[in-house]
């Protein structure tokens, strides 16, 4: 990473943000499309810190020096989740490196429509002594969002083809087609199924497993239903395969 650029910094998390912003700008890829660098946004842009100019997808960039855990802090619960309603949430990197030697350990993308609305999650409102009394920020709940789509972009220190990301990214793309609140619906269950941990899985597996959906889903009263239906609308999307009466496995 160009350490050289927090030379003239003395605040650690301003050494971090210059030199974390220019190795992104240098070796940032769109995976989205064949361009092979992205544009930093303009200073003060809320949310998005690049854009693709080919394409002109939008990416936020969240840096940390140590490994991330399963909950991301991120902005105004409000505003998150009007974005991922509105399919206007950035697609994200998350970049994990080593301040010591100011090398990359580890770094996922998450397409913009991957976020269930589950996987946003309200925090407490901060106290009233507090100089935003009031305000609700969110976390960023990792696990629940599918693995299909938390995309490695470096791995342990070394980086994943750009091919293989764009691949991967491509085949996530049948989602970006279902309208954003039905989606949620979509990711829960690819979730649900890939928790399950097992070669093939059946209809009554999935259906015993369906408190953890009501639970997100308070609003729905035919949760066996909807899953039903969403584990067709994920075959036909190509993330599982129908193998017998009832019988299912991840594609």
């Amino acid at each position: 990473m160009p350490s050289n650029l927090a030379a003239t910094y003395k605040s650690s998390a301003q050494r971090a943000r210059v030199v974390t912003e220019g190795w992104a700008e240098r070796n940032l890829f769109c995976p989205a499309c064949s361009a092979e660098r992205l544009l930093p946004s303009p200073r003060n842009t809320r949310a998005v810190d690049f854009e693709c100019g080919g394409c002109r997808q939008t990416f936020q960039l969240k840096g940390k020096s140590s490994s991330f855990a399963n909950k991301v802090i991120d902005g105004a619960y409000n505003a998150l989740m009007a974005a991922v309603s509105s399919d206007t949430v950035p697609n994200l990197f998350l970049l994990h490196y080593d301040r010591a030697a100011w090398t990359v350990a580890n770094l996922t993308l998450v397409p913009y429509f991957a976020f269930p609305p589950s996987a946003i999650e309200r925090r407490r409102p901060l106290s009233p002594n507090a100089r935003r009394a009031g305000w609700v920020g969110c976390f960023i709940v990792l696990s629940r969002i599918p693995a299909d789509a938390r995309i490695a972009v470096v791995r342990g220190g070394q980086p994943v083809e750009p091919q293989s990301v764009r691949e991967q990214y491509q085949r996530l793309l049948p989602l970006r087609q279902i309208a954003a609140p039905e989606r949620g619906w979509t990711l829960d269950v690819l979730n649900l199924a890939r928790s399950l941990e097992v070669p093939e899985f059946t209809n009554a597996e999935m259906y015993a497993r369906s408190d953890e959906l009501k639970a997100r889903h308070p609003e729905n009263r035919h949760v066996t239903d909807k899953i039903r239906q969403q584990m067709q609308i994920l075959r036909d999307a190509g993330f599982l395969k129908h193998v017998g009466r009832g019988r299912w496995c991840i594609a």
